[in-house]
């Protein structure tokens, strides 16, 4: 029966070509049909047209060139034929439909890449019916019901030529398509990639027959069972994925079979079991990764004779017993990766002498003895963590040899040298019992970033160049019995985040010329023997955070700087001998007692005379406050202003329905606010024709389409419901009812009133509106590449919980999300801040957005950023902040003295721009289940940055699919700076203003 359908459509397809063949051939009539039922908001396929196909009808009359189709961007043809044999609509941003169309290409076609776009829906069918297709490109997508099955054919054995199917990172569901699998309909297939989806249920067996079969890729869905032994069969394999799912049991050992496989991987994918000493048969292998797993028992010797194995990853394991001296004999290995296992013993000497040896990971194991006193012999050597184990004896002298280690992590071990000179290294060395002084030539290494030796009982005084290293970020050395004074900053520190040398026998003074390091977050001076005053420029720093001065011998007043220190989040000065008043403003977030000669009303102590105008206190702190919020407008953003165009049409709508009996729709009105060549009847046309509107977005407030106008203008409608007082059969209206729609009337009002008279390159263009009695409808203008929430995160609807679970436990590998380079997250996150920092100075009166976020940010054919849905936007006409009657907004945008006190002003939206901020430089989204429960990225991004262990957790909160450069990482961290401050927590002596 489906057969029948299907030769009858093909049947009137081939008529309707022989009816239009004089106007254009079959392969353009084929390529504008699949263009018209395409969304090409870039106009990538502008060369596609009519005109220049018609001109080759005929025969080919007429035209300079009878297949002009053969020049349109994309296509490829035959040299000989002229018969389109390749279609390549990859990175286009294009949507919509695939048409039955495609068919009248099938002759010749053997190429087709849709990738990287923004297809949904169901993949359609018919793409597994071209009989000469060879490769099948769908991935990057958002398809998202199950994968098709190939239609029945009268044939009693259906044949594909498909030789490469790759449909990664869509949202397929449903069981894999287990008739694709069967070698009798693909026995052509050599690659084959579903992975990055949501597939279900087990692998099929039918597999094994595909013999042609070298690229599998199922990892990242979310299949269970058993893998299948069948498997072993696939004797072609060269690369095998298939880790982040859930399987059940172990890995069959019949992949010892593969002997042409050089990669495997089935990580994180719940196996269990002991590892296969089977896999030390596969004489081409170069990459075996199998960590995050439950694998347990010993590590099989005869993994050794995998002498092309490269990087061997079996971390995050159950593993236990020793580590086979034999793994001494992969001469090529350089990734050798154990850590967080049960593993025992002494590590082999022997590993220290690998040639190429570039990164070996023991940590948390019980590992005893000497580390292998030759490692680093090799001059390869640039990761070494072996750090919480039990480890005894020196540190290998010759580390260093090739100055290329870039990180040595030992901490918690029970180690006892000096730290090795020439050290190049990013090392954390804590709890150990290293001695000696630091390296003077520590301050030369090049790639030193992050360097911990707290807890060693080194004992001597710290290089006067220490701060000189040009790439060093944290410098932790507390409780190292350090000695001497603290050495001067003047010759460097502009990088670090945070100086820690709390616990050690320091004296002198605190540098004044500590203002230099301008990007420190964190100080840790306390419990040392200091003396002289806190130096004012301390409070200067513009990303300080944390201060701990205590249990010094400091004197003088505390400065009052620190009064208008927007980012200061704690400050101990305890039990010093420190005199002079307290600081009122920040008191909530010092603390200083055991110093008596501190005076105040926070300490309840009066200072001796009043506090009057002419204090110099005051007059200190005043110019420290312009200072500094002077310094913070420099990297703040805000403001939006309420225009008054007026709400007759919403109260002309009350007045009608309180007049009392049901009215019906009414004529169209329309009020414009610029020239349009379109009439409110061709708007509401639009809107009903659901041929040619789709929506676009979705609120609470309405309906968002996508319209084409009459003259092929394209706009976008918000479609928003009026209320009337009784319903149809006069019925008083619910509460609840009758308080959406005023919600909806205000929405709508506020939208008119702020965007009507607005215009700026980044907020977006309110047209008109339109209204009868029972509709009001907004005009915008289109936004082709939707909102800042689908680029970052893709999907089209942020409070679908489900999905955003899905893709956010999915991160990396699917869900359809194209990574979006550094260059235009940029750019958007400037045009957000123009936008908003002209609402806020350039307009009177001002108003807060109270719902800026991801998605109510659009952008534009050029990926200009523009301010969008002003629906709860308030009016701020004087000096004091408004008051609301309930919290309205989106969770974990709302900054939280709003939550609490209900007033709103600009600080508001600045807190919200800092959370897009994260999300901008992140790719991750305001809440992720990984953040904890009641936090938000706010939260995570702090802990990471202020209490990380070493740089990785700097680096962790950057999107790994840009952070690809030096450049580009210092770029993106300049912006999380912006976004930290704010977040601040503290609004009015914190988070920038922006009317500083």
């Amino acid at each position: 029966m489906a057969m029948t359908f299907f030769s009858c459509c093909f049947f009137f397809l081939l008529l309707f070509a022989a009816a239009a063949a004089a106007a254009a051939p079959l392969p353009a009539l084929a390529l504008l049909s699949l263009k018209s039922s395409l969304v090409d908001p870039l106009s990538s396929l502008r060369d596609w047209t009519y005109a220049s196909a018609a001109s080759a009808g005929g025969g080919g009359g007429g035209g300079d060139d009878p297949r002009p189709w053969c020049s349109w961007s994309g296509v490829t043809c035959h040299p000989a034929t002229r018969d389109v044999t390749g279609l390549d609509l990859s990175r286009r941003n294009l949507s919509g439909s695939l048409p039955p169309e495609l068919l009248l290409l099938s002759p010749a076609l053997a190429r087709l890449n849709l990738s990287s776009n923004s297809f949904r829906g169901p993949l359609p069918s018919l793409l597994l019916r071209l009989p000469s297709l060879l490769s099948l490109d769908v991935s990057h997508n958002d398809f998202n019901s199950t994968f098709p099955s190939p239609s029945p054919s009268p044939s009693p054995t259906p044949r594909s030529s498909l030789a490469t199917l790759n449909a990664y990172s869509n949202s397929f569901t449903g069981p894999l398509p287990r008739a694709l699998l069967l070698a009798q309909f693909s026995p052509s297939l050599e690659y084959l990639n579903l992975g990055g989806s949501f597939f279900d249920g087990s692998i099929p067996p039918e597999i094994g027959s595909l013999s042609k079969l070298r690229f599998l890729h199922l990892a990242g869905n979310l299949l269970t069972g058993q893998l299948p032994p069948q498997l072993g069969s696939l004797l072609s394999l060269d690369h095998l994925e298939l880790g982040y799912n859930s399987y059940a049991g172990g890995i069959p050992a019949e992949l010892g079979k593969l002997r042409n496989l050089r990669y495997l991987d089935i990580s994180s994918a719940s196996l269990s079991g002991p590892l296969p000493p089977a896999l030390g048969g596969l004489p081409r292998l170069e990459s075996l990764l199998l960590f995050k797993n439950r694998l347990a028992g010993p590590i099989p010797a005869r993994l050794s004779r995998l002498q092309a194995l490269r990087v061997l990853d079996l971390s995050d394991n159950r593993l236990s017993g020793p580590i086979p001296a034999a793994l001494a004999g992969l001469a090529n290995l350089t990734l050798l990766s154990l850590m967080s296992n049960a593993l025992s013993g002494p590590i082999p000497g022997p590993l220290g002498d690998l040639p190429n040896l570039e990164a070996l990971n023991l940590w948390n194991n019980s590992l005893t003895g000497p580390l292998p006193q030759r490692l680093g012999s090799n001059r390869r050597l640039a990761r070494l963590d072996a750090s919480t184990n039990l480890l005894s004896g020196p540190i290998p002298p010759r580390l260093c040899a090739g100055n290329r280690l870039v990180r040595l992590i030992l901490f918690s071990n029970r180690l006892g040298s000096e730290i090795p000179r020439a050290s190049r290294p990013a090392p954390r060395s804590g709890g150990n019992s290293l001695s000696g002084a630091i390296p003077r030539d520590l301050c030369g290494a090049a790639s030193l970033a992050y360097f911990n030796v707290s807890g060693n009982p080194l004992r001597r005084a710290l290089p006067r160049a220490i701060w000189t290293a040009p790439r060093l970020q944290v410098f932790a050395a507390g409780y190292c019995g350090l000695t001497g004074e603290v050495p001067s900053f003047a010759s460097g520190c502009s990088d670090f985040y945070r100086i820690d040398l709390e616990g050690n026998d320091l004296r002198g003074t605190i540098p004044s010329d500590v203002v230099r390091c301008d990007k420190l977050v964190s100080l840790k001076l306390d419990r040392n023997r200091l003396t002289g005053e806190i130096p004012r420029e301390v409070a200067m720093l513009p990303s300080i955070t944390e201060v701990d001065l205590s249990w010094n011998n400091l004197s003088g007043p505390i400065p009052p700087e620190f009064d208008n220190c927007s980012t200061l989040e704690s400050l101990d000065v305890s039990f010093n001998r420190l005199t002079g008043p307290v600081p009122s403003t920040i008191s909530s977030v010092m603390q200083f007692e055991g110093n008596v000669g501190l005076c105040g009303e926070a300490v309840d102590k009066p200072c001796g005379g009043g506090r009057g105008d002419g204090d110099p206190f005051l007059a200190r702190r005043t110019a420290g406050g312009v200072i500094m919020l002077a310094g913070a407008t420099a990297v703040a953003v805000a403001g939006l202003v309420v225009l008054a165009v007026g709400m007759r049409w919403s109260r002309e709508g009350g007045e009608a329905d309180a007049k009392g009996g049901a009215v019906g729709p009414g004529q169209w009105q329309m009020m414009a606010f610029q020239r349009l060549n379109f009439t409110a009847e061709d708007v509401a046309a639009a809107c009903a024709d659901r041929g040619s509107a789709r929506v676009v977005g979705a609120g609470s407030t309405g309906t968002v389409y996508r319209a084409e106008m009459p003259n092929g203008e394209v706009i976008a409608v918000k479609e928003l419901r009026l209320p009337h007082n009784k319903g149809k059969r006069g019925k008083e209206k619910s509460n609840g009812s009758s308080k959406r729609e005023a919600i909806t009337v205000a929405a709508a009002a506020a939208e008119v009133e702020v965007l009507g008279s607005v215009r700026h390159r980044n907020i977006v263009r309110l047209l008109g509106w339109c209204r009868n009695n029972e509709t009001v409808l907004l005009l915008y203008e289109y936004m082709p590449n939707g909102s800042l929430e689908k680029l970052l995160h893709g999907g089209g609807n942020i409070d679908d919980d489900k999905e955003s679970d899905k893709r956010a436990e999915k991160r990396g590998g699917g869900g359809g999300v194209m990574a979006v380079d550094w260059e235009t997250r940029y750019k958007i996150a400037v045009g957000v801040a123009q936008g908003m920092s002209y609402l806020h100075h350039d307009c009177t009166p001002l108003v807060v957005h109270r719902d800026l976020k991801p998605s109510n940010i659009l952008l534009d054919a050029e990926m200009e950023a523009r301010v969008a849905d002003f629906g709860l936007a308030k009016f701020m006409d004087g000096a004091v902040a408004p008051s609301v009657s309930e919290i309205s907004g989106s969770y974990s945008y709302i900054a939280p003295e709003y939550a609490c006190t209900l007033k709103v002003d600009e600080r508001s939206d600045i807190y919200s721009y800092g959370v897009v901020l994260m999300e901008i430089v992140s790719g991750r989204r305001s809440v992720e289940p990984e953040y904890g429960e009641g936090n938000s990225i706010v939260e995570w991004i702090r802990q990471k940055l202020v209490s990380g262990t070493d740089d990785r957790a700097i680096w962790d909160v950057l999107d790994a699919t840009i952070a690809n450069c030096k450049e580009v990482r210092k770029e993106m961290m300049l912006v999380l700076r912006v976004a930290i401050l704010c977040t601040c927590k503290s609004p009015s002596n914190g988070r920038p203003c922006a009317t500083c």
